[in-house]
């Protein structure tokens, strides 16, 4: 059986730009921004597009993934700092949550492009390690008696599907501070 070789440097230098311009693209224009426009800002030819993103999907499902492995190597460094001694799991959870919201106002292109078309990441490895990562930071504080017993990981993509996005910054974080107040032990009662 023949081992598959390694894509070329220059082949992965073209991705990595068109990915880089196709962010730019639709933040600058919205998802309805062009592929020949995003070959040309990424300085390469369309056909070079194409063989890397066949659709317009494909690429902005790469566009995706890419923002979602961003988010998991930021939970998980989170993680690290708590799992270290050097923070509490409450303070990284807030932290987090409001990096998330802070990148999802000003980066429109991951948002506008996947409700605009439909794209999600086939992969879901990055997915599940932010997910991993976000209920080890939920356990670890509830372990410290911060964050409420009831409190999951489905309520944290519950708070970013609801977040303040197209608001400006003071309203972000007036939210952040509300729901980040919500999520502790030291602002309501237990449920019943």
């Amino acid at each position: 059986m023949a081992q598959a070789r390694a894509p070329r440097a220059d082949a992965v230098r073209n991705r990595r730009k068109i990915l880089s311009a196709a962010g730019e693209q639709i933040t600058a224009h919205g998802p309805d921004v062009g592929m020949d426009e995003i070959a040309a800002a990424a300085g390469v030819a369309v056909g070079t597009l194409y063989r890397h993103f066949p659709t317009k999907t494909d690429l902005v499902a790469a566009v995706v993934a890419e923002h979602v492995a961003r988010v998991a190597d930021d939970a998980e460094a989170a993680l690290a700092r708590v799992a270290s001694g050097g923070a509490r799991a409450m303070d990284e959870l807030a932290a987090f949550l409001g990096r998330v919201v802070e990148t999802s106002a000003t980066d429109r292109a991951v948002k506008a492009a996947a409700q605009t078309l439909g794209a999600t990441p086939g992969d879901r490895a990055a997915e599940d390690r932010a997910s991993a990562a976000v209920t080890a930071l939920i356990h670890a504080g509830q372990a410290d008696g911060d964050i409420h017993p009831d409190v999951t990981v489905a309520d944290i993509y519950l708070l970013f599907s609801t977040a303040p996005t197209d608001q400006p910054a003071t309203a972000r974080t007036r939210w952040l501070t509300l729901v980040t107040t919500g999520l502790t032990t030291h602002a309501r009662a237990t449920s019943t």
